[in-house]
């Protein structure tokens, strides 16, 4: 039987998703390099919109062709991370204004908090790399959990 790995969970409005620090997330002394904190937040970011019913791959095939591109992150490194460490990426999706998508990130060990991250996304066409609002579908899929 094929088991999926999790997409996380919500606390209230806020998408949970443990992630492992492994040897390949560190510099040489076992402290989080500064970059592997950039990609947690994506996979929050990705489960967040997974755990909606809002695929990647679908929005990429449907027509138009939709993707999101990071165009702001503003990130403040709290503490260090080590090797081994159970961390959790907590996202919230703030708010929906026409073709961006506003929302907040930090990464916590237990309640101590790690990095935070002010994020802008926009939703594009693929094909020509421009500005679209959302499709109507992933406006509902937010609806219940953003202002």
């Amino acid at each position: 039987m094929e088991q999926a790995p999790t997409a996380g969970w919500f606390d209230g409005p806020e998408h949970v998703l443990p992630v492992r620090v492994y040897y390949e997330d560190t510099d040489f002394t076992g402290v989080v390099y500064h970059g592997a904190y950039v990609r947690f937040f994506e996979r929050g970011r990705s489960d967040y919109l997974r755990s909606i019913g809002v695929h990647h791959a679908e929005l990429a095939a449907a027509d138009p062709p939709t993707g999101f591109t990071v165009v702001r992150m503003e990130v403040d490194f709290q503490r260090a991370a080590r090797i081994d460490d159970a961390l959790q990426v907590r996202s919230t999706y703030e708010a929906l204004r026409g073709p961006r998508l506003f929302l907040r990130q930090r990464i916590v060990r237990g309640e101590e908090p790690i990095a935070q991250a002010l994020v802008q996304a926009a939703c594009i066409d693929l094909r020509t790399g421009r500005a679209r609002r959302p499709p109507k579908a992933l406006i509902e899929a937010f609806r219940p959990l953003v202002g």
